[in-house]
């Protein structure tokens, strides 16, 4: 065997064992609560230093193992461990590094709930979270203090898409003593490789396309070796865990996943070139764009892209703006993303504190999912000319930039 697989063949073999479960391909669901051990001695082996309960199912079972394996070994971390959502593994990553009186930075684009969670959550404990500008790069280092503990990265950011120079934050947070974050729901482990680019913390929320289904939640955070022992204590003092069945559905969701994220990117990059050129279309955030101002970093940094993207529409009437949504046959309007469907989500102005962020018109997330591509070039196509008919019978409908 090759000493060096390829990702879609290392997606395939990847936390199975066969000989270990009876010959089943896929590692079985194994439910249960408590490990038995046949002798004193074994159950004395059992334990660990810094857990002597570590023999029980809330702390994995083959089933939980084989994922936090996979997942590791995609990442290029040291170990992983799963959570029952993304944002569970985002808050619950954050707390396992954190203490009272240190100072958090995020960047300004972070996904909402995890900036409510470091405004509201953090301060409960005495901890400062502080944002700074997507783009801010090495300049993080005129933000980062004495007591700082950890800086957040989001790239490309939630909702509007901004790309982050990784390689020269995670340079000035280390210089300061302090953890690197990284929420890489976006790329997956298959487009961005957190640890090469001085990440120590991945959190993905794998409900997306890890899962790829839409029929589980699930999150995940991979650390490298100095971060872990931090993620492992954690997650276990919270009693994190996840029911066998959503693991193995993010198992089964793996197996696929260089296929189907090969179809998004394509599909999603198709769409965002169409929509770049359509007259109600004011822009396209979607960094493998060329005229994306995230563009030279996400071609210098990523291996590719996944199916979500934003634009911003012309300005009109919430009238005009439905008869968009409303007209749409095969996008669903929903949360989440990463899955087979393909979704619109109507999005308010973005939450900024110190990198304002102008929007005259309305915001639409996209996700390309796994339709054909001219199926859904075509519904974008007929639901925006339906706007523009919405328009010209009613011209007063557009609103004024």
């Amino acid at each position: 065997m090759p000493t060096k697989l390829q990702a879609c063949t290392e997606l395939l073999h990847g936390g199975r064992d066969p000989a270990r479960h009876y010959g089943m391909v896929n590692t079985p669901i194994y439910r249960g609560s408590t490990v038995l051990a046949n002798t004193l001695e074994e159950w004395e082996s059992r334990k660990q230093p810094d857990n002597p309960y570590a023999s029980y199912g809330r702390f994995g079972t083959p089933t939980t193992h084989a994922l936090e394996e996979l997942v590791a070994n995609m990442e290029g971390g040291y170990r992983s461990l799963v959570f029952p959502s993304g944002l569970a593994a985002c808050t619950h990553a954050i707390l396992s590094v954190v203490r009272s009186g240190d100072h958090v930075l995020l960047p300004d684009s972070v996904y909402g709930p995890t900036r409510a969670f470091a405004q509201e959550t953090l301060a409960r404990f005495n901890i400062e979270a502080e944002f700074y500008a997507a783009n801010v790069g090495a300049g993080i280092s005129a933000q980062l203090r004495a007591n700082t503990r950890l800086v957040y990265v989001e790239a490309p950011g939630s909702g509007t898409f901004e790309m982050q120079d990784i390689p020269a934050i995670a340079e000035q947070a280390h210089k300061a003593g302090a953890y690197v974050m990284m929420d890489n729901t976006w790329a997956t482990p298959l487009y961005f490789k957190p640890f090469e680019h001085g990440v120590d913390i991945s959190v993905q929320a794998a409900t997306k396309y890890l899962v790829g289904h839409s029929d589980a939640l699930l999150g995940v955070a991979t650390a490298n070796q100095d971060a872990w022992p931090l993620l492992r204590k954690g997650a276990h003092d919270f009693g994190q865990t996840i029911g066998p069945d959503d693991i193995f559905l993010a198992l089964r969701g793996i197996r696929t996943l260089s296929l189907r994220l090969q179809q998004h990117w394509d599909t999603g990059v198709k769409l965002a070139s169409m929509l770049s050129r359509h007259p109600l279309v004011a822009r396209v955030m979607h960094p493998a764009l060329p005229e994306d101002p995230g563009h030279a970093l996400w071609k210098r940094d990523f291996l590719g892209a996944s199916g979500l993207f934003a634009i911003e529409l012309q300005p009109m009437s919430s009238a005009a703006f439905s008869c968009f949504i409303d007209q749409l046959q095969l996008f669903g309007i929903g949360l989440s993303w990463g899955g087979y469907e393909s979704l619109v989500l109507p999005m308010g102005a973005p939450t900024r504190s110190v990198s304002p962020y102008p929007v005259k018109g309305q915001l639409v997330r996209i996700h390309a999912g796994l339709e054909d591509s001219e199926d859904l070039v075509a519904d974008l196509q007929q639901a925006l000319q339906r706007a523009s008919d919405c328009l010209a019978v009613a011209p007063e409908m557009a609103v004024s930039a």
